[in-house]
């Protein structure tokens, strides 16, 4: 392991005093960010990109083990007659994927490890990503289609779940027992990650991207990386992420999620913030944090969608927005931006989002307030979102300016605070509010804004 192992107090884990959110070297954290690309170790540009999020405040990235983009590199050795060997590294990649680790360390930036993502292995809409991976039986000198149960095309969606590659898992319904080749280079391929990842407290490990796959497939890899970090004296946190997601209270594997913090020790629930706009995405997240306060755990978001467009329930920049601040206030752990083309990364409207997310931490932490729609009246349908103390602290956001009234009934006394500007992440004119009734807050303009009240 090339780095000192961070002591299990230091490593990234629920917070000691609230497991609802994380702590990191001992302290409770918010976890907010956004990147350019989801594979960030195999871009050119690493170190810029994590100097920019690093700059405004973020705190948080997404790193899929994806090698499907230009200029990628695979894990694998290629071989002189353009066919590759399973059983050499091509160490360009593992250094790529060494350089993130140590890069992101250094700067407290906490890693979300996706380890499989489904697309890498498809051709669907015309990608070819399947055509032209190692794991082709045709691109390898290591197996045949007889040997691995691996075909030679996968046109299909990947959410239709009819690739072997993913069924790995004695158990599970479609697998056959010739998969067990396949399934050992699989194992070499998460224990040389962990081998580079495990020595690093910032890192957490989800297994998929939007899977559809039998859950069974992901607990395999959440009991393999946990033992391997168990026989390095280390306790990690891992768990998975649904495809139907975007409708939990319909989807038996967010259920199973729930109701299983043994298995699933963070809920990430991304696909909620896709093909959901405005009260719907809040009354589906607020039914997904309600629930897992049965076993309280960090409920997180590594990707917000907002691309620009609906096709596949994206939504525009400003859903981008509206989504990020009420996964927050709507008690969350994390919130972060999609890269291109399905969200903005860390455009600028990503970038004044966290800076206006830290100058709230200076006035309110996130875990010290919650959601309280009732102490809002006079209020249109998603015009305005709340969180609060209401003892003395409230946070509140306007989707795209309006007016609403503010009970502070159960707050004697006189309250003070700031305007955010979210477009700039810049200070807005102050604050200030009598306690003891309904007061009216209305937003300097029709972008959004945020306030922040706090006893005087």
């Amino acid at each position: 392991m090339e780095q000192a192992v961070m002591p299990d107090a230091a490593r990234i884990r629920p917070w000691s005093e609230d497991s609802r959110y994380w702590q990191y070297r001992g302290q409770p954290v918010l976890l907010v960010g956004g990147s350019r690309e989801d594979n960030l170790f195999q871009i050119p540009d690493l170190e810029e990109q994590l100097d920019l999020l690093a700059a405004v405040g973020g705190n948080q990235i997404r790193n899929t083990m994806s090698d499907r983009d230009e200029g990628d590199a695979y894990p694998y050795a290629q071989l002189a007659d353009g066919r590759y060997d399973l059983d050499q590294w091509n160490e360009e990649y593992w250094r790529r994927f060494a350089e993130l680790m140590r890069l992101a360390y250094e700067r407290d930036i906490i890693v979300q490890i996706e380890v499989w993502d489904r697309f890498d292995l498809s051709d669907t809409r015309g990608m070819g990503n399947w055509q032209r991976h190692p794991y082709r039986p045709a691109n390898n000198v290591n197996y045949t289609e007889e040997q691995s149960g691996l075909g030679d095309a996968y046109p299909d969606h990947p959410s239709a779940d009819r690739h072997p590659f993913y069924h790995t898992i004695p158990g599970m319904e479609q697998y056959r027992p010739h998969y067990d080749l396949l399934r050992g280079y699989q194992e070499r391929f998460v224990a040389k990650m962990l081998a580079h990842s495990l020595p690093y407290g910032n890192v957490l490990y989800c297994m998929n991207n939007e899977t559809s796959t039998d859950p069974r497939w992901g607990q395999y890899w959440m009991a393999f990386i946990k033992v391997h970090a168990a026989a390095a004296g280390l306790e990690v946190f891992v768990t998975d992420m649904f495809d139907d997601g975007w409708r939990p209270e319909q989807s038996e594997k967010i259920r199973l999620e729930l109701d299983h913090p043994k298995l699933y020790d963070f809920i990430d629930i991304s696909q909620v913030n896709s093909r959901n706009f405005g009260e719907d995405h809040w009354r589906r997240l607020r039914w997904v944090v309600e629930q897992a306060a049965v076993h309280p755990r960090p409920v997180t978001h590594t990707k917000i969608y907002s691309a620009g467009e609906t096709s596949f329930g994206s939504g525009t920049p400003q859903d981008g927005i509206e989504r990020f601040w009420r996964n927050l206030l709507g008690g969350s752990a994390s919130s972060r931006f999609h890269r291109p083309t399905a969200g903005i990364g860390i455009n600028e409207t990503a970038q004044a989002c966290i800076r206006s997310v830290r100058k709230v931490e200076e006035l309110v932490r996130f875990w010290e307030i919650e959601a309280h729609e009732e102490l809002l009246g006079e209020r249109k349908e998603n015009e305005a979102y709340l969180a609060a103390d209401p003892s003395g602290a409230y946070v509140l956001f306007f989707c795209s300016g309006g007016a609403v009234t503010l009970n502070l009934t159960g707050g004697e006394g006189d309250f003070e605070g700031r305007w955010i500007e979210v477009a700039t992440g810049e200070w807005g004119d102050e604050l200030a509010l009598a306690g003891g009734g309904w007061r009216e807050l209305t937003a300097p303009g029709d972008e959004p804004w945020v306030a922040v009240l706090v006893r005087k």
